[in-house]
């Protein structure tokens, strides 16, 4: 007997113009640590935060995390709506949020929950508000350490608050969410993108979404054809092949990357582990690199790992790409042999059809006058992360028919 197969981009519905569901923002989940402040503990608490989707739909629904959790979380309320940069919510868009049909949940420590589907019409690169309440004790909350999350911490159940109140605590890291998905008007793939700082954007001015992923899903939006939603699932501090700040990223790429619902394309962006390797030991870097245990490693050791990820994202369906690893001459970690290493595993990137396309970001950010820095017009100051003008190069230099 055979049984039918839908379809990618199509539910089961019998509705034909009801596409799959589709991730559209995420932040990878993360353990509160030295890290990552979370402001722990809460108690009687709405934590309330904004998140911009990247590509719009008919339904939403809400991925919340306590992987990281030492104990069950019980959540006592959500409510979305149509939201603004300063947390406050579109008059009639605010939706209570229910899982089983349930407001009130409770979330096993380790596991993430998925709400039920919430009939709230969403355009593409709009804002979320989504304001959680924690009616019990939160010791250990599952967070992503994030320089451009917009939240607050208000007390007691303030879910139908129209904005967050004068005094409300500003809260420091993306805290119990960790993604957005959509049910979209037409096909929809997503673009998930595993990498580091760079990614998160750590330079660009936070709460203005201009991370060079966001750029990148305004100007996918503004071409037209099929919609791409980008993800970014970058955590500051992460390497591919040990733990560190963050689950390294080969075992972090299933949960946050093949997973995707709708996923269409892998981008691979992450740098660190040869810039820790390589950098000298000295006072101003021996407190920062005590944070990443574990033996130094070498470019073939980064070739290969980049080899299993696409591989990895090939056997899931999606295309995979990778991203030239951009300079840090001048920042305290620089040394020139991890320069030589990194300019190596460039070059295999460029050369080695690896890959189905290549994200140059070494080209638009090096100094002609000295190719092992980045533009002095382009870092924010550190020589190592772009400022919003250095972001905004990235995404710009970004080849869109690779995602046609």
């Amino acid at each position: 007997m055979t049984t039918a197969i839908n379809p990618p981009c199509e539910s089961a519905s019998s509705d034909a113009n009801t596409f799959a569901w589709v991730r559209t923002w995420g932040a990878s989940p993360q353990a509160p640590d030295n890290s990552v402040s979370c402001v722990e503990p809460f108690e009687n608490a709405t934590l309330r935060q904004v998140v911009r989707v990247s590509g719009g739909g008919r339904r939403i629904r809400i991925r919340i995390s306590n992987e990281y959790g030492t104990a069950p979380l019980t959540i006592g309320a959500v409510r979305v709506a149509i939201g603004d940069s300063d947390g406050g919510i579109q008059s009639g868009s605010s939706h209570a949020v229910t899982f089983g049909g349930n407001l009130a949940t409770t979330v096993p420590a380790g596991a993430p929950i998925l709400s039920d589907p919430i009939d709230l019409r969403t355009a593409a690169l709009s804002r979320l508000t989504i304001s959680l309440y924690l009616p019990g004790r939160v010791d250990t909350a599952t967070c992503h350490g994030t320089f451009h999350a917009l939240g607050w911490i208000i007390p007691g159940d303030a879910t139908a608050l129209a904005s967050p109140p004068t005094d409300a605590a500003p809260l420091p890291a993306q805290a119990l969410i960790a993604a957005v998905e959509v049910q979209p008007d037409a096909p929809t793939k997503a673009i998930a993108v595993v990498g580091d700082s760079r990614v998160d954007g750590i330079g660009s001015t936070p709460g203005t979404d201009r991370r060079w992923t966001d750029l990148l899903a305004e100007r996918l939006a503004a071409r037209g054809g099929q919609t791409r939603c980008v993800i970014n699932q970058g955590i500051g501090g992460n390497r591919m092949l040990a733990d560190g700040i963050g689950t390294a990223a080969l075992a972090r790429f299933d949960r946050d990357i093949l997973a995707t619902p709708g996923l269409g394309h892998v981008v691979v962006a992450v740098g660190n582990d040869l810039v820790f390797s390589f950098a000298p030991h000295t006072e101003e870097t021996a407190g920062f690199l005590a944070m990443f245990p574990g033996a130094p490693v070498t470019a073939d050791d980064i070739i290969a790992a980049h080899l299993q990820l696409a591989a990895r994202a090939r056997a899931h369906g999606a295309k995979a790409y990778a991203a030239t690893i951009a300079p840090y001459g001048g920042a305290d970690m620089y040394s020139p042999e991890g320069d030589k290493a990194r300019e190596h595993v460039n070059s295999w990137i460029r050369t080695s059809g690896a890959f189905d396309g290549v994200l140059d970001f070494d080209a638009a950010w090096r100094d002609p006058a000295d190719p092992t820095r980045i533009r002095g017009d382009l870092h924010m100051g550190d020589y190592l992360h772009g400022n919003d003008a250095g972001y905004a190069a990235l995404a710009d230099s970004i080849d869109l028919s690779l995602f046609d």
